[in-house]
């Protein structure tokens, strides 16, 4: 099965699995765009594609709903002539429409065309233990297709909950949620794993490519990109990396 992808910027990626495709966090506003709340947001670089120049959406894989730069304006826009948006019951209830609800090791199976992929929600905390009240609930995914496994982490810091998924998992690419996202407000507290945390993760995961998401375009992702590549130049993690371009749809395998 053909399955290529197309980074957009931030956590937003097109993926086209076979005859389904699929788009994750769409935050497609224009920049500089800014976005108030008690932690404000500001896009610094705009999306490699408008929301124009998508192809139709069969699934949404939306992490959480409450931060802009996983769901902006824009993207709710996309979302809403999405066929399917899969995220956490809380967010669904919110979104209403289209959108399920996944608990944490829920499946769901989705078939376009001749493809049917098999999205399990697994456990993510965007936040130090204690801050989930703040935060509200985040969800990553499993996708397995015929022939191969993507997992897309969601907004998580690395945590013990995590371990289970490279357990139960034989992951064949990570998209890992990394930029260490910090806030004036919050002092040390990280809501995002490191470059260092995305490569113990990739270790425990097990993953054969890792490719890296929201580390950049916006203020609060402020942690240097060259630290991914560092962090992943250890022998043990060789050849794993990946970078995605921009606006450029790259094949990630045929089986």
């Amino acid at each position: 099965m053909n399955v290529t992808a197309t980074y957009l910027g931030t956590a937003t990626v097109l993926l086209r699995i076979g005859d389904l495709t699929v788009l994750t966090d769409p935050a497609l506003d224009p920049a500089p765009a800014d976005h108030p709340g008690a932690r404000p947001l500001r896009r610094t670089v705009g999306p490699a594609l408008t929301a124009a120049e998508l192809p139709p959406v069969d699934l949404v894989l939306l992490s959480h709903d409450q931060h802009a730069d996983n769901l902006d304006p824009t993207g709710r826009e996309v979302l809403a002539g999405a066929d399917l948006v899969l995220t956490t019951p809380e967010g669904a209830e919110r979104l209403g429409g289209r959108a399920e609800g996944l608990a944490p090791w829920e499946s769901r199976e989705v078939t376009a065309g001749t493809t049917t992929v098999t999205v399990t929600s697994t456990p993510a905390r965007h936040g130090p233990e204690g801050t989930e009240r703040v935060t509200g609930p985040v969800t990553g995914f499993v996708v397995a297709y015929e022939g191969g496994t993507l997992y897309v982490s969601g907004d998580t810091v690395r945590h013990d909950a995590l371990t289970e998924i490279g357990d139960r998992f034989r992951i064949d690419t990570a998209f890992l949620h990394l930029g260490d996202a910090h806030f004036p407000s919050t002092g040390d507290r990280a809501f995002s794993m490191s470059a260092s945390e995305g490569a113990a993760l990739a270790r425990t995961l097990g993953a054969r490519t890792v490719i890296p998401l929201h580390f950049d375009s916006w203020d609060h992702l402020a942690e240097d990109p060259a630290r991914i590549t560092e962090a992943f130049a250890a022998p043990d993690l060789a050849g794993r990396l990946r970078w995605l371009r921009p606006g450029v749809t790259e094949t990630l395998g045929t089986t």
